[in-house]
């Protein structure tokens, strides 16, 4: 589904700054994937490339067999329309709009028709649990009925990879965990395959594997298995021995 082959990134300037060198990673379809490291470790900068936000100095990504980085500018607009979903820290909704607009906006771009995109807006807000928001404007609700909006949002058009940075960083511990089940039960029952970089080892936790970057580099790779208590104790002692400042890991909550 995803293959990342070799993927360096270099910012050029003054001083040329070195990112992230000769990246692999491999997400096969309906995989969910974790990227974590200390801030400053490339996570967000790799994410960017596989978003197509990005471009790699060296190296390549392939989605689904092709490098969408070779696309002309209106073809990579709408293979990031139709191929990915984002999902982000900070929503990235339009406050002058419902929450029903936010969530078909995708759909809108791509000229489909109004009853359509009405009845796709509430199938998935059904299966979201937000049909009693659908009429209400984004400063009107929640962080987490907020994030899970956006999640509707990424996923109208049934994308092939879902890719969320730091989906739980404004919220609190209990609408941090309903998002992450909101996300764990869509790439169970869709079959969506997933990337979420997060500083949160319980956010983690739902993931399938864990790829740890520091300074650029790989780092390490843990498996979840099939207790999700014991995968969050393992993801901890690997961010331990990862080191980095204390105020780059979220505070532990189970």
């Amino acid at each position: 589904m995803l293959n990342v082959k070799q993927v360096s990134k270099i910012y050029e300037g003054k001083i040329a700054y070195r990112a992230l060198t000769d990246i692999d990673l491999t997400i096969e379809a309906g995989e969910f994937v974790g990227i974590m490291g200390p801030s400053g470790s490339g996570k967000t900068t790799l994410l960017n490339m596989i978003a197509t936000i990005d471009e790699p100095t060296t190296g390549e990504i392939l989605i689904n067999g092709s490098n969408p980085h070779r696309l002309k500018k209106e073809e990579l607009a709408k293979f990031r329309r139709r191929e990915l979903g984002f999902v982000f820290q900070d929503f990235n909704l339009l406050h002058t709009l419902t929450v029903e607009e936010n969530i078909v906006l995708p759909l809108t771009l791509d000229g489909k028709k109004v009853k359509e995109m009405k009845e796709k807006a509430n199938e998935i807000a059904e299966k979201l649990g937000i049909t009693g928001i659908m009429k209400k404007r984004i400063f009107e609700i929640s962080g987490g009925q907020a994030q899970r909006a956006a999640v509707a949002r990424a996923m109208i058009h049934s994308p092939k990879l879902l890719l969320a940075d730091e989906p739980t960083g404004n919220l609190d511990s209990k609408a941090s965990k309903d998002v992450m089940e909101m996300l764990e039960s869509i790439n169970k029952h869709e079959k969506t395959t997933m990337m979420l970089v997060t500083h949160d080892p319980l956010a983690a936790s739902y993931c399938h594997r864990v790829v740890f970057i520091r300074d650029g580099k790989f780092y390490s790779e843990i498996h979840r298995g099939d207790h999700r208590q014991a995968f969050f104790q393992k993801i901890i002692d690997t961010l331990s021995l990862l080191g980095g400042d204390a105020h780059d890991l979220s505070p532990i909550r189970v």
